[in-house]
């Protein structure tokens, strides 16, 4: 159930216009109809929508699985309306045949290259990620820190793979007990520590100290894994609680010789605001309005 501060619906501005959102599953889901408007200047986006459904059997097809009904604040009161994800919007753009969504379906096809290349090169994606965190201001010697961390997780993740651990569920406990063992919190508490809320990212809100230990522990538990040959989830269990063990003893030497703690109440959240994701996220999207010629629809 969506708490309070989550029902409340928010207004997105999409190039002057307004397009409604509500927080709902853990994502935003968009208005389908403002979308629409935006993106044609439909005077009758569900007419138009019903057209679009009509030309396009695919969509309508998954149209079940792309539209969520969801309550949204009108002129006449709270009423469900049908929303989207992101995911679920720009599925909705790909058939919409106007000068405005032009430049998104470009944009899709250059984001899905993107992804193509950092399959074939991952380093690509580390460098993409660097740039994001540099735009939001975090300092340079932490970003290097955040993205070798992003590596020694990586391999630390298949190593678990290799032992026969599943993803998801025992993954998240395994994680865990890395943190308890390492840090004596778990993750829920240490987000508690930092002033964090369920869905932050709790190394990214890490000092470079905190991650450098959580690096420490990982790469000393793959390779304890393997040392031992750990075959499933019990096993791999004990050998990173070995690790972690090792890392609390070196995190309480380094105590001992600073006089501070390592795990702090310190994070990064204001570099990490709602405001700053949006300016970031339309900044890299296309601009409908700068495109030259007739915006008139299409359809």
């Amino acid at each position: 159930m969506m708490s309070k501060k989550e029902q409340d619906n928010k207004i997105a501005l999409f190039e002057g216009d307004e397009i409604r959102k509500v927080f709902f599953d853990n994502d935003w889901y968009f208005v389908i109809e403002d979308v629409v408007k935006v993106l044609t200047d439909s005077v009758d986006p569900k007419g138009y929508l019903k057209d679009l459904r009509r030309r396009d059997d695919e969509l309508s097809k998954g149209w079940g699985q792309i539209a969520t009904p969801l309550p949204i604040q009108t002129a006449g009161g709270r009423q469900n309306i049908n929303c989207a994800s992101t995911e679920g919007i720009f599925r909705i753009i790909q058939s919409i045949p106007s000068k405005k969504a032009e430049p998104f379906k470009k944009w899709l096809a250059r984001v899905g290259k993107e992804r193509l290349d950092e399959i074939e090169q991952p380093a690509k994606a580390i460098e993409r990620a660097k740039g994001y965190y540099l735009a939001k201001g975090y300092p340079k010697d932490w970003v290097e820190t955040r993205t070798a961390s992003i590596t020694t997780r990586n391999t630390f993740t298949e190593k678990l793979k290799e032992s026969g651990v599943s993803d998801g569920f025992q993954y998240a406990i395994l994680t865990d007990e890395l943190y308890r063992s390492s840090f004596g919190l778990s993750s829920k508490q240490y987000k508690e520590h930092k002033g964090l809320a369920k869905n932050d990212s709790l190394r990214d809100n890490m000092t470079p100290l905190e991650l450098a230990a959580t690096i420490f522990s990982e790469a000393t538990s793959t390779e304890i894994i393997s040392k031992t040959g750990a075959k499933n989830f019990v096993e791999t269990k004990r050998s990173i609680h070995i690790a972690g063990n090792i890392t609390k003893e070196a995190i309480k030497k380094i105590e001992e010789q600073t006089g501070k703690k390592v795990v702090t109440h310190e994070n990064f959240k204001a570099l990490d605001s709602p405001e700053i994701r949006a300016e970031l996220a339309q900044d890299a999207l296309p601009k409908p309005k700068e495109i030259e010629g007739d915006n008139e629809d299409m359809m």
